[in-house]
């Protein structure tokens, strides 16, 4: 049967009190509890599997930061690191019209991509600016002049289907 090496006492005396610093540290990188429990967790993690060499460092608080920031970054990186939760699976409230939300689903296909992202994103999923430039990696700036634009857009594509269904 396989033994894991004992902890050596001095990691964990030093795990035991940098864990909270760790943790805020960490929350206020990614702003999610959960996350950031497990960014510690992980932190901790390689900081013990590096254990030898951390041990030597002049800051080992830091050195714990640094490590900490790495792996924040390293998830980041990482394409689930977008995926979230969708919340409260409820119906919306309003109802539509079917022929207007076919006509307007359309519209939405039309646009490119991005713009279709942000606007979904800013309308139907009710984030914010600031949520929706963070989740698309844009600028604040571009998510707020491709709503406005997209939003115009829109508005024209919808003007010329409706002039389409009179005509009809």
């Amino acid at each position: 049967m396989l033994t894991s090496p004992p902890i050596p006492q001095e990691f964990a005396r030093f795990a035991r009190d940098c864990r909270q610093r760790l943790h805020s540290s960490a929350f206020r990188l990614c702003r999610d509890w959960h996350l950031a429990q497990d960014l510690t967790q992980a932190t901790l993690t390689k900081v013990y599997l590096s254990w030898d060499r951390a041990a030597e460092s002049d800051n080992l608080s830091a050195y714990a930061q640094k490590v900490l920031f790495r792996t924040y970054v390293d998830h980041r990186r990482r394409r689930s690191s977008t995926e979230s939760t969708p919340g409260d699976l409820r119906e919306p409230e309003y109802s539509m019209d079917l022929d207007l939300r076919i006509t307007m689903m359309g519209a939405l296909r039309r646009l490119p991509d991005r713009d279709r992202a942000i606007v979904v994103l800013r309308y139907f999923a009710d984030h914010s600016v600031e949520q929706v430039a963070a989740e698309l990696d844009v600028p604040i700036t571009v998510v707020k002049s491709q709503t406005r634009r997209s939003l115009i857009k829109l508005k024209h594509m919808l003007l010329r289907d409706r002039s389409s269904l009179l005509a009809a």
